[in-house]
């Protein structure tokens, strides 16, 4: 390993030699990829020759410092690659609208204008006629007015308290 510290290329290549085979194992066991295996295994490597001046043989040998740094880049091989796949599936799952649900929505829908129509019984007749001109036949407050023969501030009178009563029926909060 002195040697391989040294830039020593022939040493490396008896190191590698030596350690290749058990990278590679450890890679495949913790990877479970045959190609991603093939490229930690290599990365490995590229780190114990710019890493070797760092190797101390009286913490432990060759061999158990060289499976460390290969069982570490397996794991943070491996770590790299859930996260990309929670960050894809999290991006899909964002992008996804939710399925419109139309037998629901006509329900929904059926319920509104069943609860306006018992709710626009409870208004007088001049505010039901009133509203009803605006809102259904989209008739300005002027146009109601002349419709009803009415003068215009009576009939914006009828139509604010026939909208307060509608929005009270409705359970409407402002």
């Amino acid at each position: 390993m002195a040697r391989v510290a040294q830039g020593d290329q022939d040493a490396f290549s008896a190191l590698y030699d030596a350690v290749a085979g058990t990278v590679f194992g450890i890679a495949v066991k913790v990877v479970r990829d045959r190609a991603q295996s093939e490229e930690v295994a290599q990365e490995v490597m590229i780190d114990v020759w710019r890493q070797a001046a760092r190797y101390r043989p009286d913490q432990g040998s060759v061999m158990a410092w060289v499976a460390t740094i290969a069982h570490r880049r397996a794991v943070d091989r491996v770590r790299s690659a859930q996260a990309s796949a929670t960050r894809e599936h999290d991006a899909g799952v964002r992008g996804q609208e939710r399925p419109f649900d139309e037998v629901s929505e006509q329900v929904e829908t059926r319920l509104e204008r069943d609860q306006v129509k018992r709710c626009l019984r409870r208004l007088t007749e001049l505010q039901r006629q009133a509203v009803t001109l605006a809102y259904y036949q989209g008739l300005t407050y002027r146009e109601v007015a002349e419709t009803l023969q009415t003068p215009l501030p009576t009939i914006k009178t009828r139509m604010r308290d026939g909208l307060i009563r509608l929005r009270d029926c409705m359970g409407v909060t402002t």
